[in-house]
């Protein structure tokens, strides 16, 4: 079974008012020992681990691999409580929030590297405060990475769509479920890929982007998926950073079941998705746009249909990948409190709607990232 984690990107915040606070170097030396080891244990709730981001007002939490989905909600769970102890020490809290909803443009601190983008990039950096979430999902080689790159592309939208939870920005509704993948889109190399067809034709494709001095180097290669350069994974970064925590969990059994999936349709001789890049951005816009409260654009027949019936067709086509690991319950009744409940745009707009002040929403949002939700069966027939 291919082993997976995850990376949260997550929202330091004054637990009062709301707003972010610069404060991830003080995180870091609280939960960081002088051993170097977060929380100085190899196992149990201290096994996540923290690191600084693009903006001190963000911490990045990082699990294990994992085999399995109960593996992984331990990880997430502790995550978000390790980051948040450290908060709590400086007087901060960390909210899964993929947008904040008050802030103002800040410099950019930390190391050379990022002074170097914001210097380059100018408001671009500055603005680029926003948490994502990433997958990893372990691969055999990099041939089968691209050939797994080539086959999911066009069903990655709908992984945005379940994962929306940005609404606001600088202070204002947006309209947008994911605001965010507005705001990282700014980026150069960012959104949807072409077909690569080969690791070589990957490597000659990155090695074409760097060359012409845009990137400042592979770290800035932002695909919606792509090679890990440090692990041997593919990494999913199209999704928000998730509100709930057993939301994460589900994405993150169904993108490990799309890698499956994609791989054995690869061996099986299948052909890459022919969906040209132009219309992967319009799914991803929809996506972004209306989340799952409306439309999106069917990955097999790139028309509009009602969400539900979008995201009941991405678990028939990794159902067979989801039941070999003993995820198919889950990942269904996942999906089913997703489209019931709402992501986290929703909560973030009742939140919102009660008193009209922002402040409620980050105070809404920091209960939800450290609530021990469990999942129901409600609707589960009907995926």
């Amino acid at each position: 079974m291919r082993t997976f984690g995850v990376e949260e990107e997550l929202l330091i915040a004054d637990p009062a008012d709301g707003l972010p606070l610069a404060l991830a170097a003080d995180l870091l030396d609280v939960a960081v020992p002088r051993s170097g080891v977060v929380g100085g244990g190899e196992s149990g709730p201290e096994a996540a681990t923290l690191k600084s981001e693009f903006k001190q007002e963000q911490v990045e939490v990082n699990s294990r691999p994992c085999r399995t989905a109960a593996e992984l909600r331990a990880e997430i769970r502790a995550g978000r409580a390790l980051s948040d102890k450290a908060a709590r020490a400086v007087g901060a809290r960390v909210a899964a929030l993929a947008t904040p909803p008050v802030f103002h443009a800040t410099p950019t601190l930390g190391n050379q590297r990022y002074a170097t983008m914001g210097t380059e990039f100018g408001l671009i950096a500055r603005e680029q405060l926003t948490c994502g979430f990433h997958v990893h999902v372990s691969i055999e080689s990099a041939d089968e990475g691209v050939a797994v790159l080539d086959r999911m592309r066009h069903w990655l939208p709908v992984l945005l769509a379940l994962s929306a939870n940005s609404p606001f920005w600088m202070g204002m509704d947006t309209g947008f479920a994911s605001y965010r993948t507005q705001i990282w889109n700014r980026w150069p190399t960012a959104g949807p890929m072409d077909v690569f067809g080969s690791a070589e034709g990957y490597r000659a494709v990155l090695s074409e982007l760097l060359g012409s001095g845009v990137p400042l180097d592979e770290g800035m290669i932002y695909f919606d998926a792509r090679l890990s350069r440090g692990h041997p994974t593919v990494e999913l970064r199209i999704a928000d950073v998730c509100l709930y925590a057993e939301d994460a969990l589900t994405i993150a059994v169904i993108a490990r079941a799309l890698v499956e999936t994609s791989a054995a349709e690869w061996r099986q001789g299948g052909p890459p998705s022919g969906t040209i890049s132009p219309l992967i951005r319009m799914a991803n816009w929809k996506a972004s746009r209306f989340g799952i409260n409306h439309q999106l654009l069917h990955p097999l027949e790139q028309q509009p249909y009602p969400a539900a019936d979008v995201a009941a067709a991405l678990l028939r086509h990794v159902r067979g990948a989801l039941t070999e690991a003993g995820d198919l319950a889950l990942a269904r009744a996942g999906v089913a409190n997703i489209l019931r409940r709402g992501t986290g745009e929703r909560l973030q707009r009742q939140a919102y709607g009660q008193r009209r002040r922002l402040s409620d929403v980050v105070s809404a949002a920091i209960a939800s990232t450290h609530q021990d939700g469990e999942l129901s069966d409600a609707g589960l027939l009907s995926l």
